[in-house]
């Protein structure tokens, strides 16, 4: 192997995020599923070490190298292969163009290493680096790997010299990555940095349903659009949201799990979308539809189930409003590598432009909204996933997997469910959906860790949740009085240990109070193509074409273990939200020894402030520090329990903004009454604000 590193360009279609990248690297490149599994360094060198978040991904997948002046890629022994243009290659020279496959993920390989170059870039690290991506009109997200080719790769830029190839390759340097504090001098001499067009008050990274939400009350508060920038690398600030209910079987059709007044796109949450969805009913002659509308939202809870608002209501209301308050003009696509203090009491996040083109924006605000860092799967099936070809029969419920209805369509079958949530029954009315239409045997078993008995649901004070055939219900996935009542107080006012206390009593699995959900499954039993068994999952296998679940345990009564055959698993357990798992924040969390929550969550004011993340200016400490703020689940287990509820976004939106106000943040004017009413009527009459 050469002593001096060389760089290699690469591209394929993130599995987790459906986002095309095209990153330069420095080699050695690890590929592989877990980072803690992949090499640090390789005969001295420093390992680019690149996360593949998919199951059939191994832990240490394969290696990309230069040897003897050739770029060869080597699988670590895996069970499921590598493969290049279609052959399995345990070990393979690599030339331009050339496809390597790992499970399903497809990568290209663009621009190789040129033997040469005098010098060489150097590596910044072994550090995960955050990839590049290209815009997303070239990947549309409902294509995942392996149900689709990904779409051509983005042409590679042709640097005009080794020296600036060289900057580009190890995008942030060194000097950055490795600083706690940078000064905005040096973005300037990097030359990826323009004072003036560069830097705003405000950064919303993420440019999601956080960052958006965010971005709605930093405009009705009097900031102007040239003021905030939103990155991230969808423009659409629910385009993430979408896909995960489109995947878990929620169409636009369908009513998601949120209340009648929480409305990301409206902050008075008045009109309602019960009261929008009434008017419309209205005004097409639906007269009895509108009036069930809003006695629906007088007798919720207690006299009739809660109002929901469709999708597609929610999807369209948002983009109204994004448009309104000049979402467009705002959002800057890129991709975030890391985020520094600068020397002058603000911060810099270093991105990527996609294509081989890099920028930093300098901020004195900055406002986190991630959203989950990936979809979280069950051991044992990532282990069959793993060690076994087949990344169809055993599904997350958030992956895109509607074969497995066309399958039960045509041929009939079985499934397992694991999961017992709002997901868990989603994906139960779907296969009913299937059964009814198609008039196949279709046989559907949800396996529980567990039976729940009536007399054992969730109690906090005098209250208890329902329980019917072992699903605990809820209309929302905590008590109502979490959002806006007492029990939000409560846990404001509460110490850690006692938050960690009380989330537990009112949390846990839930699924919404619906009377359909809980005819269907009382039908499903009835008819006895519904069957619920309890017990932990020991192993899965494959026999005779069949999945093989083996599982014991779930009763005192029980036998030891269990078999049953399926010819499908999905696993609607739900979503990752370990913090540690997003490399952008896992290298804030260990550049600044932030401390968490549990060892997975962000510690947050009461104003959702990550105040160990002032950034005060050296010069002069008299002035008011930066702030960086977060929203969203990565803050679960601090002031507020609904974190990742619309409602939740918007709370934590409007508390940072008003404590933003407090402290003169530039631009901000009070929300008095006189201005919020104001701004409400430029909402209804669709003005800027």
């Amino acid at each position: 192997m050469s002593n001096n590193p060389q760089t290699v360009q690469l591209s394929w279609l993130d599995p987790s995020t459906q986002e095309q990248r095209s990153p330069q690297l420095s080699l050695p490149v690890a590929f592989g599923r877990f980072l803690d599994q992949m090499p640090a360094t390789v005969q001295g060198q420093p390992v680019s070490r690149m996360v593949l978040l998919h199951p059939r991904v191994s832990r240490y997948h394969a290696l990309v190298e230069w040897v003897d002046n050739q770029l060869v890629v080597t699988d670590q022994n895996t069970s499921n292969g590598t493969f290049v243009n279609g052959a399995r290659q345990p070990r393979c020279v690599l030339n331009v163009g050339d496809r390597i496959q790992l499970g399903e993920v497809i990568i290209q390989v663009q621009q190789c290493p040129s033997p040469n170059l005098s010098q060489p870039p150097t590596s910044y690290g072994a550090a995960t680096i955050y990839p590049d991506s290209a815009p997303p009109a070239n990947s549309p997200v409902s294509n995942p790997p392996g149900f689709a080719n990904p779409p051509t790769p983005p042409a590679a830029p042709q640097p005009a010299s080794a020296e600036r190839a060289s900057t580009q390759h190890r995008f942030p340097p060194a000097s950055f990555r490795d600083s706690q504090v940078v000064s905005v001098q040096s973005l300037v001499q990097d030359g990826h940095f323009t004072p003036g067009q560069d830097e705003v008050a405000y950064a919303a990274l993420g440019a999601g349903l956080g960052s958006y939400i965010w971005v709605d009350y930093l405009r009705i508060a009097g900031v102007k659009p040239h003021q905030i920038i939103a990155l991230g690398t969808q423009d659409k600030p629910y385009a993430k949201y979408k896909q995960l209910c489109l995947n878990s079987q929620i169409p636009l059709h369908e009513r998601l799990r949120s209340n009648s007044d929480s409305c990301p796109d409206n902050i008075w949450g008045w009109p309602s979308y019960a009261i929008r969805e009434a008017w419309q009913a209205f005004q097409k002659g639906q007269v009895s539809q509108a009036v069930g509308f809003m006695w629906q939202v007088f007798g919720e809870p207690t006299l009739v189930e809660t109002y929901t608002p469709r999708a597609d209501n929610v999807f369209d209301s948002i983009d109204r409003e994004a448009q309104r308050i000049g979402w467009p003009d705002i959002y800057r696509y890129g991709s975030i590598r890391a985020i520094r203090k600068t020397d002058d009491g603000r911060y810099a996040i270093a991105y990527s432009k996609g294509k081989g083109q890099y920028g930093y924006i300098v901020a004195k605000y900055v406002h986190l909204a991630t959203g989950y860092p990936g979809i979280r799967f069950l051991k044992h099936l990532q282990v069959y996933r793993d060690d076994n070809q087949d990344a169809k029969s055993v599904v997350n419920a958030y992956e895109k997997h509607d074969h497995v209805y066309e399958y039960l369509r045509n041929y009939g079958g079985r499934v397992v469910v694991q999961g017992r949530g709002i997901v868990a029954s989603r994906i139960l009315q779907r296969i009913d959906e299937v059964r009814r239409e198609s008039r196949q045997n279709i046989e559907l078993i949800h396996l529980m860790r567990s039976p729940k008995q009536p007399h054992e649901g969730n109690r906090y004070g005098q209250a208890r949740r329902a329980v019917k055939n072992h699903w605990e219900f809820q209309p929302f996935n905590w008590p109502k009085a979490c959002w806006g009542g007492d029990l939000r107080d409560f846990l404001e006012k509460a110490s850690p240990e006692e938050r960690k206390k009380l989330m537990k009593s009112w949390g846990g699995t839930t699924t919404a109070d619906r009377k359909d959900w809980q005819e269907l499954v009382t039908r499903g039993l009835q008819e006895k193509w519904y069957r619920l068994l309890f017990g932990t999952v020991q192993s899965v296998s494959s026999k005779d074409g069949q999945l093989q679940v083996t599982y014991g345990g779930g009763q005192p009564s029980a036998p030891q273990q269990f078999t049953q055959s399926a010819n499908f698993i999905i696993d609607a357990t739900g979503l990752s939200a370990a913090v540690t798992e997003n490399p952008l924040l896992k290298d804030l969390i260990e550049r600044y020894q932030l401390p968490l929550l549990d060892k997975k969550s962000l510690q947050v004011s009461n104003e959702f402030e990550i105040t160990t993340l002032a950034s005060v200016d050296a010069r002069n400490s008299h002035l008011p520090p930066g702030r960086m703020y977060a929203a969203g689940v990565t803050t679960l287990g601090g002031p507020y329990a609904a974190v990742d509820s619309f409602l939740g976004l918007q709370y934590a939106g409007l508390r940072t903004v008003g404590h933003l106000t407090r402290v003169g943040a530039e631009g901000l004017k009070p929300l008095s009454a006189a201005r919020s009413f104001a701004q409400w009527l430029r909402w209804v009459m669709n003005q800027t604000p």
